[in-house]
């Protein structure tokens, strides 16, 4: 791993710890590097401006300050590439759209090198891109879910069965290459898995959900995480 991936990764751990903090030596042993490499980190971090606290003695380490933000830190290239990898491949993904938005605004303050890098390696990388549903749908399924509103959808069924149905979004989840909304849906007055790609029709109602949390829509599909769990 080269240094400025190391800085990174490190204040990423940093943060991380929360306010326990973590000793240079379990830093060290993560990183496969000496502590003194670890401490020279720390002070290039600290000098950069990362708001660093250290403890000194048995249950020490470092962390740090909470509520500081971190100074500005630079993608590599490579890591460029894999945001822009992924999102690319899944134009279909619930809230696509703001994150390749969000790509293209860390990539406009990119030093001009890593930049020019990030481009050249970006066009080693070619993806397929599956066609994606209805901007229109998709933008108010985001939105019912984001506010926890109901969403009235017009759903056709794998047999061909129309209907239209008032449902309280849950959750969004991917498996077998398809994205569903599952939610309540007040027709059926159970828990339902919706395919995206069904859904003709959306419109986001003044409705607020009665409150269906994800533990109701059961177990998992084998291998189905949250996209990001807290650092749990």
């Amino acid at each position: 791993m080269k240094r400025v991936e190391r800085l990174q990764a490190l204040s990423e751990m940093l943060r991380r710890s929360g306010k326990h903090g973590v000793s240079a030596e379990r830093l060290a042993r993560g990183f496969e590097v000496s502590v003194r490499t670890i401490k020279r980190d720390l002070d290039a971090l600290e000098s950069s401006g990362a708001p660093i606290w250290s403890r000194p003695g048995p249950g020490g380490g470092y962390g740090l300050v909470a509520g500081q933000s971190l100074p500005p830190i630079t993608l590599s290239p490579a890591q460029a590439v894999a945001l822009m990898a992924a999102v690319s491949a899944a134009p279909d993904a619930p809230y696509a759209d703001l994150a390749a938005a969000g790509i293209r605004k860390i990539l406009d303050v990119l030093d001009p090198t890593t930049r020019a890098r990030a481009d050249e390696l970006a066009h080693r990388v070619w993806v397929n891109m599956p066609a994606a549903s209805s901007r229109a749908i998709k933008s108010a399924l985001e939105e019912a879910m984001s506010g926890q509103r109901v969403i009235r959808i017009r759903y056709t069924s794998a047999d061909g069965a129309t209907t239209t149905r008032d449902v309280e979004p849950v959750l969004f989840a991917s498996t077998n290459g398809q994205w569903y909304l599952v939610g309540w849906c007040r027709l059926r007055d159970a828990m339902r898995w919706f395919t995206v790609a069904r859904i003709e029709r959306a419109s986001v109602t003044s409705m607020v959900c009665s409150g269906h949390t994800v533990e109701e829509v059961g177990e998992p599909p084998a291998g189905a995480r949250p996209v990001h769990d807290g650092g749990r």
